[in-house]
């Protein structure tokens, strides 16, 4: 058996459903011959993207796996792999090499040298022999631990060569790990001696399907509720003790919240300094639970520390939170909700106006309001692409069932959003998938509009098109007014034809919900759609 079967095989037996990938790669053809379907992208950064999102979108049960030619491919796809690794997305990435007698003469790329930095494991195969152990490493690391890309390098000739002997592979298993049974008890009594504790709920939450147990300790301890911008759905936010989601944006009563805690508990977080994540206050009590203990007093000083699964770790908060308590609340949950209720109407007072707006260019808030009231949220996975997309939207959409937002933000390369829309729609076929993102991002990534058509994906891609670059207005008005360094240009809509897609520009207020209608009903026909809505240069977002 040549070694691409014998690959193409390994993946059949890990569970994978398809590849994506961009030629010439012979896992391509092999897995094809094996009944996985190939699915190949215009970019290979967008294609990681998918990968990233089949990952996040199963809680890492199905690992996507990207591969791509040996030399540019692998050139290429170093911005997506570094995308995934910065917000802990598992992918395996399999990259051709040069053939071993040239794979370390300059200047040929050498993806398990350049890649170490953005994997958290990285190999290259030398030996036909080696595949199936390097393979059981790979699905191994990126199904454990903190969710990451891996990366395993086979070099052409090697690709050539066949298997001694018969294939002994068996598929590798999710572990899971429990914390410290005394440190539970400590925490336990810290968040019930606590007057003003608060919830931070990150990814880890997503990847461990902790949803039901974390909203079972928030009624219990009657605490508010935020999320990272990765673990936005974690908790519904239509639910009384919601706060809504941290980011370079918020809710008005993130912030309100956050500074007048006493205690605050970060569950499956890695509270990572970021410009797009909400800062934790000063002289707050800080409890971590999280898979990493990388994590641990990295960025903020640590009270009491939780290692474990996100899922383990809150189930064995609940036992010992209800054994202080008597199983019951105390009766705070109504003042704390009513609190929470009048923070938020504050916050949407102010802000009505730009969400209600009739203003001719359009007010993007007008447009993800019309998009959030046109479509059934519990059946919608959406999500932002980077810079004003991200912080129009992230604030004001209500998510109501897990994983049907898809956050990020750790790194921020324009046009990510397209690609994590197309891998949610194949891990989630039933659903709406949408993705926002500007004139900016779809520069970076629009060709993979075209796979979208071509490979029968029916995303709905919302553009904002305020023909310029919004967020770095106020940071380049030297260069602006001389030299316009801010302006783009183009006709989205027209491209979004030419590429095989619906699409309409809308310029009227009235027309913007109708507008969304009609593209959903033609994604529900399996055809993707585009709508340009062309917006007013905004730059006032919710970040106060």
């Amino acid at each position: 058996m040549k070694v691409a079967a014998v690959v193409a095989e390994i993946l059949r037996r890990e569970g994978v459903p398809l590849i994506v990938g961009y030629p010439v790669n012979p896992i391509i053809e092999a897995a094809a011959a094996a009944d996985i379907r190939p699915i190949i992208v215009r970019q290979e950064r967008t294609g990681i993207h998918m990968c990233d999102a089949l990952g996040r979108m199963t809680s890492g049960e199905q690992v996507g796996v990207f591969v791509m030619q040996h030399g540019p491919g692998a050139e290429n796809s170093f911005g997506g792999v570094a995308q995934a690794y910065a917000d802990s997305a598992p992918v395996v990435v399999l990259p051709a090499g040069y053939r071993r007698s040239q794979v370390n003469v300059s200047p040929n790329f050498n993806a398990f040298l350049n890649y170490q930095h953005v994997t958290k494991h990285a190999e290259q195969i030398t030996r036909a022999e080696d595949v199936p152990a390097a393979l059981r490493r790979a699905f191994s690391q990126a199904r454990n631990g903190r969710p990451r890309p891996v990366l395993v390098e086979i070099p052409a000739d090697v690709f050539e060569e066949d298997l001694p002997g018969p294939l002994d592979y068996r598929p590798t298993r999710r572990v899971r790990t429990a914390p410290d049974p005394t440190a539970v008890d400590e925490v336990a009594a810290a968040l019930v001696a606590a007057a003003r504790p608060v919830i931070y709920a990150g990814q880890g939450v997503h990847y461990a399907r902790a949803w039901a147990p974390l909203r079972e300790l928030a009624e219990l301890l009657e605490a508010p509720v935020t999320t990272s911008l990765q673990g936005k759905s974690a908790f519904p936010e239509h639910h009384p003790l919601a706060l809504g989601s941290g980011g370079r944006a918020v809710p008005g009563p993130v912030h309100e919240f956050l500074r007048d805690a006493d205690v605050i508990f970060g569950i499956g977080c890695s509270f990572t300094t970021t410009a797009y994540g909400v800062a934790m206050p000063p002289g707050k009590t800080i409890v971590h639970a999280t898979l990493d203990p990388a994590d641990l007093n990295k960025d903020v000083t640590v009270a009491h520390a939780l290692l474990g699964d996100a899922r383990l770790v809150l189930e064995a908060l609940l036992a010992a939170v209800r054994e202080r308590l008597g199983g019951r609340p105390r009766g705070r949950a109504e003042r704390v909700a009513q609190r929470i209720a009048e923070s938020r109407q504050r916050w949407m007072e102010r802000w009505w106006p730009k969400l209600t707006s009739d203003e001719r260019p359009l007010s993007p808030y007008r447009v993800i309001w019309e998009l959030m009231q046109a479509v059934d949220r519990s059946r919608t996975i959406i999500t932002h692409d980077a810079g004003s997309p991200r912080d129009q939207l992230s604030p004001f959409w209500e998510a109501r069932e897990p994983l049907t937002y898809l956050g990020w933000g750790k790194s921020t390369q324009l046009g990510y959003g397209l690609g994590l829309a197309l891998g949610a729609k194949l891990a989630r076929p039933d659903h709406l998938v949408v993705n926002v993102w500007g004139d900016a991002a779809i520069g970076f990534t629009g060709m993979d509009l075209e796979t979208a058509a071509r490979e029968r994906i029916p995303v709905l891609s919302i553009l904002l098109n305020n023909s310029c670059m919004a967020v770095e207005l106020p940071v380049m008005p030297v260069s602006t007014e001389r030299y316009r360094s801010t302006d783009i240009t183009g006709d989205y809509s027209a491209l979004a034809r030419a590429l095989g897609l619906y699409s309409e520009r809308v310029t009227e207020p009235s027309e913007i919900r109708p507008a969304i209608l009609r593209a959903v009903r033609r994604t529900e026909e399996g055809t993707p759609a585009l709508l340009e809505f062309i917006t007013a240069k905004e730059i006032e977002y919710s970040v106060s």
